[in-house]
């Protein structure tokens, strides 16, 4: 895992010193090296953050006349397989390098060198020859690829600050990109929350060259197979157990100690469990535990390192905690945040740094692949009750919903009732089932300025996101619209960005994520919604693959998402902290001009006298702190106590 950036058409005088103040920004990403190689047209820098060929890795690295340069953040884990390939083929190797095989694909395939990847990656290619630049970005978005235009110049990068160490880049914030984290919990493509820095969507690629530049997909979210009544069911566990476990055993290809996150869910489980009895690398694992006991899962992680005999550690988190960690987590976020659930990864993270770990693989996505979040619950539910709007025996099934919550949103039946049948009118549109999160999360406007509500509520969510979706997605089943739906935005802008590879690279750790190799995402959209969901019981088919090898306790707990602790951790005995009532006095708040200081006043009162109502006024909190945070760190950078 490295970060890269690099400069095309650069206009700047000191093109070097750009390039090495841009990488300087990234060394989080790459603290084992830096790279930098400079044409006329092009120039290119990485951050290396040594994993494979520890040796001979370098970049940026090019082909043997110097005619193909790549700089290239993630791995391939086909590597191995290619690079035989391309050896039948009469290519010529320096190095054991995975980076090496993507310069002799490009030189056999062309632009289409990426259909082939089995990886999570961010790449930028400079063909010398025909001078012309390619980026691509992995299948479904782990590895980031930002970009911004000053004039007919083209700054790239792995993070938006390393484009803010480019001299004029301008640093405001943008509407839509602020209106898209308030509706769907991040900026969705190409749009981020600063003027004028754009995201190259997942699977995408983007060549520049004299004649301009094009962006253009090269993979997109599998349609769903037919539902053939004739499958074999026992035979489809078996396909999908022996698929995992090769995912795993190409994700464990390093030449480092590679370790595993420990949730004591059932993804993560199944990840350490076909570690330990799958292959030969040995377990070894880490997990979060927290004081809280609605949030904790100790006892579940216990019962699996018993189970599997790991080498274990966890890492305590605790309000205190959370609250030191997230002005650090909202600089490497780089976008507000309506949650405080990134803070105790970066933790994490770095436990896993300090144990001399450099990789960890972990269970995210499979939820969105087999269909495990009460989202999709809830959406049956609805479309269920739908059916029979006035039936109160159909309403009821409600109350099976979020279990884990302290304070479930179900519980006042009448007003849940009317909640959950909003939007009955759109019952066939692509995001039904995300339109009761979306309502809670767009309540976090009304803490904007009304000159800035005006912009975020011209906004269009629904259009934003029907650009990142697939097409014919309207003619897909219920349960597919709605996980392809989480894929796009979610999981892709959100799950694997600010709780995923940002948090693991502010310790310079690279996390991996078999459940998202593309051939397990091509067989799970393909599984009818039968085989992910029966009932309200989910991720069914993924459960009876591995329902031998775990423990009852693991494979028949509901699932229990993770959380934490978020408004509540930034108080004490009835107080807001320092940093955080110098931040949201009425003082700092004016001189941010985006938020209206009376709204957040009360807001702030209310949750310090623990009278926060459910998930509304949480994520509103977190939203109104993290925006603060976000404008005194990037466009009124300060130090002082919310320096990260």
């Amino acid at each position: 895992m490295c970060g890269i950036a690099g400069l095309w058409n650069p206009n700047a005088h000191d093109v070097r010193g750009t390039l090495q103040a841009m990488v300087a920004q990234l060394h989080h990403r790459g603290p084992d090296g830096q790279g930098f190689h400079i044409d006329r047209e092009m120039a290119m820098a990485h951050a290396r953050l040594a994993i494979i060929d520890l040796a001979g890795g370098a970049q940026p690295m090019c082909n043997e006349d110097g005619s193909v340069w790549v700089s290239f953040n993630g791995e391939i884990f086909n590597y191995l397989e290619l690079r035989d390939d391309l050896v039948k083929g009469g290519h010529r190797f320096a190095t054991v390098s995975d980076t090496e095989v993507l310069v002799h694909l490009y030189e056999e395939h062309g632009d289409d060198f990426v259909c082939r990847l089995n990886g999570q990656f961010a790449i930028a290619i400079w063909d010398a020859r025909a001078r012309r630049l390619l980026l691509a970005r992995d299948h479904v978005g782990i590895r980031p690829l930002f970009y911004a235009w000053q004039g007919r110049q083209l700054a790239f990068a792995s993070e938006v600050k390393a484009l803010f160490a480019v001299p004029g880049q301008p640093r405001q914030l943008n509407a839509a990109g602020l209106a898209s984290v308030f509706s769907w919990w991040a900026a969705l493509p190409p749009a981020t929350v600063f003027e004028g820095v754009h995201c190259l969507p997942p699977g995408h690629r983007m060549v520049v060259d004299a004649n301009g530049h094009r962006i253009e997909p090269w993979w997109a979210w599998p349609a769903p197979g037919p539902d053939d009544r004739d499958l074999d069911e026992d035979a489809l566990a078996e396909e999908l157990h022996a698929l995992i476990v090769d995912a795993v055993r190409l994700q464990l290809r390093a030449d480092v100690p590679v370790g595993a996150y420990l949730s004591g869910g059932l993804d993560s489980s199944i990840i350490t469990t076909v570690i330990r009895r799958h292959t030969a690398t040995p377990l070894r694992s880490f997990s979060l535990t927290f004081d809280d006991a609605e949030f904790d899962e100790s006892a579940y992680q216990r019962e699996l390192v018993a189970h599997l005999g790991t080498e274990h550690s966890s890492i305590g988190c605790s309000r205190a905690d959370i609250a030191a960690a997230f002005p650090r987590t909202v600089w490497h976020a780089e976008t507000p945040l309506v949650r405080a659930a990134p803070a105790p990864m970066m933790r994490l993270a770095g436990s896993v740094r300090a144990a001399g770990y450099k990789v960890v693989l972990t269970g995210e996505g499979a939820d969105e692949v087999f269909a495990g979040y009460d989202l999709f619950k809830e959406a049956k539910v609805r479309r269920f009750i739908a059916r029979q709007p006035g039936s109160p025996r159909r309403a009821r099934i409600l109350e099976r919903l979020y279990p884990y919550l302290a304070t479930s949103p179900v519980a006042a039946r009448a007003l849940s009732q009317r909640f959950f049948a909003e939007g009955q009118d759109q019952i066939d549109k692509p995001w039904f089932a995300h339109m009761t999160r979306l309502a809670t999360t767009r309540r976090t406007l009304a803490f904007f300025r009304p000159e800035w509500q005006e912009k975020l509520n011209a906004w269009d969510p629904y259009a934003a996101l029907t650009a990142n979706l697939p097409d014919g997605i309207e003619q897909w089943p219920a349960l597919a619209r709605d996980q392809a739906v989480e894929a796009a935005s979610l999981m892709s802008s959100y799950l694997l960005s600010s709780q995923g590879d940002r948090m693991a690279m502010a310790a310079s750790i690279e996390a991996r994520f078999p459940f998202l190799d593309p051939r397990v995402v091509e067989f799970g959209a393909r599984l009818p919604s039968r085989l992910k969901m029966r009932g309200l019981i989910e991720k069914l088919l993924l459960k009876k693959a591995f329902a031998r090898e775990l423990p009852t306790a693991i494979t028949r707990r509901p699932k229990q998402p993770y959380r934490v602790p978020d408004s509540a951790s930034f108080f004490d005995s009835g107080r807001p902290l320092p940093w955080v009532a110098e931040l949201l006095d009425a003082q700092s708040i004016a001189a941010g001009g985006l938020l209206d200081a009376t709204a957040v006043g009360k807001l702030t009162a209310k949750c310090a006298a623990g009278r926060a109502i459910g998930f509304g006024d949480n994520m509103a909190f977190m939203g109104v702190l993290s925006t603060m945070l976000l404008h005194r760190q990037f466009i009124q950078p300060a130090t002082g106590p919310v320096a990260p």
